[in-house]
């Protein structure tokens, strides 16, 4: 458990369920990857926002903005924060059925709701849910 609080990221992302992350990235992903985007392999697996400070190939140089924010302002999730939520936390359209990014905001209420690590056991769930189930006007995510 003291490694998934770790794997949460400030935004509310979970770390511990990425695809790139590097206990849980595939051969095939990594190749995809270095096919697609000439990234060399031994730089695709991350190993977190936290441990790699927000510096991935994926990221400006500068890092993630986010993280940097979270830093500034001494707090160790966005919803710790008195400006929660923040533009930083806005979903985009841009790559919503591919990235979980959209999930921010609704994993971190549901942290403030019942705590982190009770957020951790349902993560997985919740990922899944947001990448398989179908909207349903009043209803949320439709079972």
């Amino acid at each position: 458990m003291k490694d998934r609080r770790a794997l949460t990221a400030p935004c509310g992302l979970d770390c511990f369920n990425c695809q790139i992350y590097e206990g849980n990235i595939t051969d095939e992903l990594a190749k995809m990857i270095h096919q697609k985007l000439g990234v060399p392999k031994e730089m695709i697996p991350c190993k977190s926002c936290r441990k790699e400070d927000g510096k991935h190939f994926h990221l400006s140089a500068e890092g993630c903005a986010t993280l940097n924010c979270v830093k500034n302002k001494g707090v160790e999730l966005c919803a710790d924060c008195a400006d929660f939520p923040c533009t930083m936390l806005a979903p985009t359209a841009d790559g919503a059925s591919t990235y979980p990014h959209n999930m921010k905001v609704y994993n971190l209420c549901r942290i403030n709701s019942i705590g982190l690590e009770r957020w951790i056991e349902e993560a997985g769930q919740i990922r899944k849910k947001y990448f398989t189930r179908k909207f349903a006007i009043g209803k949320g995510q439709a079972d």
